[in-house]
């Protein structure tokens, strides 16, 4: 039992271990990052150039770009604040290439705890998560940041507004929800961690798959950088699909002998 078991200093030692490989890899990626600031700023342009145009009719899907806004340009409004906005999209990017290392680390710490025929699920972890933070980014920048740029800068602005934006302002919003967005689709991880830890149940999360629903559109309500439902849509449709998929995937989680005593 001693081997088993683990004293608090030891755990301490260990997530201090962790946490110190997870900094060195974030801060090596955020070297490589900052050498491409200038590349990552004109990528991070694009909501606010373009527009996910596509027809139900013609059965197409493609960018297009948001005349009223082209003119656009990010200013700033204090000496190191396009500095600082280069350290902040640098350290964000340096996070998401660091991302398989992160998640690796927090294998390592949980490991202990688990059976020897769970440990070999490690690689399906690293690879799902980071899959899954990724893929929200790409769903928020690719196709809900621009619907929002496109409604906020141009509804009811006319001939006679223009918009100036700060970079500092536009980098946070961007940044704010891209990594929520990320954050919202590793639900299925979370549920899945919930079941194994017998927390939940597949019935359980089946049974209250209504209240998942509301509270799916209520976090889109507060996450959505709009007000308008069709922005508000696009971030809880996922989230109920996300929540869905948790639901079929979390029985295989179950053990036997916990499964039939919820049966």
């Amino acid at each position: 039992m001693e081997d088993e078991k683990m004293p608090l200093t030891e755990h301490l030692g260990e997530l201090r271990k962790r946490i110190v490989v997870s900094l060195v890899a974030v801060l090596a990626a955020f070297m490589v990052a900052f050498n491409y600031s200038e590349e990552i700023f004109k990528f991070i342009m694009f909501p606010l150039r373009y527009n996910l145009d596509f027809s139900v009719k013609n059965m197409y899907v493609h960018f297009v770009q948001q005349d009223k806004l082209q003119s656009t340009k990010l200013v700033f409004l204090a000496p190191a604040e396009a500095f600082w906005m280069n350290i902040k999209v640098s350290f964000v990017a340096g996070l998401m290439l660091s991302l398989p290392v992160l998640f690796h680390q927090l294998w390592k710490f949980i490991s202990p705890g688990l059976l020897q025929k769970e440990k070999k699920y490690v690689f399906p972890f690293i690879f799902s998560a980071t899959g899954l933070f990724l893929f929200g980014a790409a769903f928020c920048f690719f196709i809900v940041l621009p619907f929002a740029m496109g409604f906020l800068l141009t509804y009811k602005v006319g001939d006679f507004l223009m918009p100036m934006l700060s970079v500092g302002q536009y980098v946070d919003f961007c940044l704010k929800f891209i990594l929520a967005f990320g954050a919202v689709f590793e639900l299925p991880i979370f549920i899945i961690f919930l079941t194994k830890m017998g927390i939940v149940t597949p019935k359980t999360l089946a049974r209250n798959r209504k209240y998942a629903v509301l509270i799916a559109f209520i976090l889109a309500a507060f996450l959505t950088p709009t007000p308008d439902a069709f922005n508000q849509m696009l971030m809880a449709l996922p989230i109920i699909l996300l929540y869905e998929i948790g639901i079929w995937i979390s029985p295989l989680f179950v053990k036997k002998k916990e499964h039939g005593g919820a049966d």
